[in-house]
């Protein structure tokens, strides 16, 4: 998606060699024109999918979740990174570990939300190591439900988490595909 590259070129930074902050747009502050936008281009490479839900992890993918739920016309479930005291008895769950908060969370999911019958297409703001898609994997496998891929706004290629998770056989549509970065130079793949 050539304008999310050029956002990210005009408005993210670049930390170290690991991390792209671009949170003028996407995970602090959001422009919900830009989200809808991206939202629509991940629901149009999985229409005909069969999609039923859209899953992402709270709190940064909800927006572009969202967005891609409303123009599927499905509804959206987020794995919490806490359980509320609201959420009774059994759950779907897996352990990950956040690069960016330095800490391991347990996600999960109600039940109720994801059913065997469900087609269900994973989006989240960033993969990396994998470690969020991952665990969302596992979680709609717990549900006995049917994955139809994971839309991406930004894939951070060098840190392997999408070619991993490829190699199980998960197709994986990323918007921005980054390939290296380093201060003031983000290669594009």
């Amino acid at each position: 998606m050539q304008e999310l590259r050029e956002r990210i070129v005009a408005d993210g930074e670049v930390i170290g060699r690991d991390i792209l902050k671009v949170d003028s747009f996407l995970n602090h502050q959001i422009d919900p024109a830009f989200i809808q936008r991206m939202g629509q281009e991940i629901a149009s490479r999985f229409a005909g999918a069969g999609v039923t839900k859209v899953l992402t992890v709270e709190a940064s993918g909800i927006a572009v979740a969202a967005a891609a739920g409303l123009a599927m016309g499905v509804p959206v479930v987020f794995a919490k990174k806490k359980q509320a005291v609201t959420q009774q008895g059994e759950l779907f769950s897996a352990e990950i570990f956040s690069f960016t908060r330095r800490e391991s969370v347990h996600i999960t999911v109600a039940p109720k939300y994801l059913i065997s019958s469900d087609v269900v297409l994973i989006v989240d703001d960033f993969l990396a190591h994998g470690e969020a898609l991952g665990g969302l994997v596992k979680i709609v496998r717990q549900a006995g439900a049917k994955l139809a891929g994971a839309g991406i706004v930004i894939e951070k290629r060098f840190q392997g988490g999408g070619q991993e998770l490829r190699a199980e056989g998960i197709r994986i549509e990323a918007l921005a595909v980054i390939e290296s970065m380093e201060a003031g130079v983000i290669k594009f793949g």
